[in-house]
């Protein structure tokens, strides 16, 4: 894959439109475009569903969302699912778990620099789904083992299915959940989930990137093994130190940032232009490139831009381990909100790269 940043512009996954033309229309319109995930048109479109089908021992409560595993089951189904696993389709996403994504990939797809695609990570969907004792199910060693693997072969076959549409595909994994590893809640920590990742990452066949719409510790996830990251930059509002020299080294390495500068939030983006975004996005790389032999210039040119996160209320947020969330509805002021962000991108991508001689 040769990805040339360049300050185009992509998104995040998750819209809360209900229309499924218009979604697309939006996410094509992007230099980058991606196959939006509407759970609003359907429960199967929640990132979380879209991920359970065929693993063992899963059931999706259909009313409200809950997703549980049965161990019982689990270890029943595990046989008949190890004799699969060498099928693709075992893995593939289908037009029942994601009308959205066939018809995307439907369209002609080939005239864009790069196209991408994107999955539930395996630690997020570990904290989520919960057991018949309500534990999450990262807890348990040998269930956490299957789902790495699970979710790592899920991304290689969609990875495939986008890469013959257009040779520059990419997947990335959305996982709000890494923000719950350093938790004393919790019974998985950083220090773990840092080594089953690097593991899981080395075994993906396209390019490992990563999503993170919560709140990060940027050194942490570059330090993963990715090659990828899209986090909210908005956010952060300062860019810390040590946050400049990780973010330094990452891009000395030929790492693509992929950075969430529009909020999405009404209060935040009535404040905001594509003026003022583009200036706190430049003030971030000056820190850097102030913290290191790394330019300016450098940081645009492996930088995407896009919305700082997706505006469904909680939806991705992994709260306490074995919470569950009915997926919220949403009001079309909502959807107006995510259009104004997607209307931003390209003027702040002109101006920077405008600024920047891009």
């Amino acid at each position: 894959m040769q990805l040339e940043a360049r300050c185009q512009t992509t998104a995040m996954g998750i819209m809360p439109h209900k229309d499924i033309d218009r979604a697309l229309e939006l996410a094509l319109a992007l230099d980058i475009p991606f196959w939006p995930q509407l759970p609003h048109v359907s429960l199967y479109e929640d990132m979380y569903v879209q991920a359970s089908g065929n693993f063992p021992g899963i059931s999706v409560d259909m009313e409200t969302g809950k997703i549980t595993l049965d161990s019982s089951r689990f270890a029943e189904e595990l046989v008949s699912y190890s004799e699969g696993m060498t099928q693709p389709d075992t893995f593939r996403l289908t037009e029942e778990y994601s009308a959205v994504y066939h018809r995307f990939l439907g369209r002609t797809l080939t005239g864009y620099h790069a196209i991408r695609g994107q999955q539930i990570g395996p630690v997020s969907f570990g904290f989520k789904v919960v057991d018949e004792d309500n534990r999450p199910i990262i807890y348990n060693e040998e269930i956490r083992t299957i789902l790495y693997d699970f979710m790592q072969r899920k991304a290689n076959v969609q990875y495939h299915e986008l890469k013959e549409k257009n040779a520059n595909a990419f997947v990335w994994l959305d996982e709000p959940g890494l923000g719950w590893v350093f938790s004393g809640l919790t019974g998985y920590d950083d220090i773990r989930a840092r080594q089953d990742y690097r593991q899981f990452l080395s075994g993906l066949e396209g390019p490992p990137a990563l999503h993170l719409c919560a709140n990060v510790n940027l050194p942490y996830l570059l330090s993963l093994g990715i090659e990828i990251l899209s986090f909210d930059a908005y956010q952060i509002e300062l860019m810390p130190r040590e946050y400049a020299v990780a973010v330094a080294e990452f891009i000395s390495g030929g790492g693509i940032v992929s950075w969430g500068i529009v909020p999405v939030d009404s209060l935040s983006l009535a404040t905001e232009t594509p003026e003022t975004l583009a200036d706190r996005l430049a003030g971030y790389w000056g820190v850097v490139s102030d913290n290191s032999p790394v330019s300016e210039k450098q940081i645009a040119g492996q930088a995407l831009i896009a919305p700082a996160r997706c505006c469904l209320k909680d939806i991705g947020a992994v709260g306490a381990p074995g919470e569950q969330e009915k997926v919220p509805r949403v009001s079309g002021g909502e959807e107006q909100l995510v259009e104004k962000a997607f209307g931003y991108l390209s003027e702040i991508s002109e101006l920077l790269q405008s600024k920047y001689g891009l």
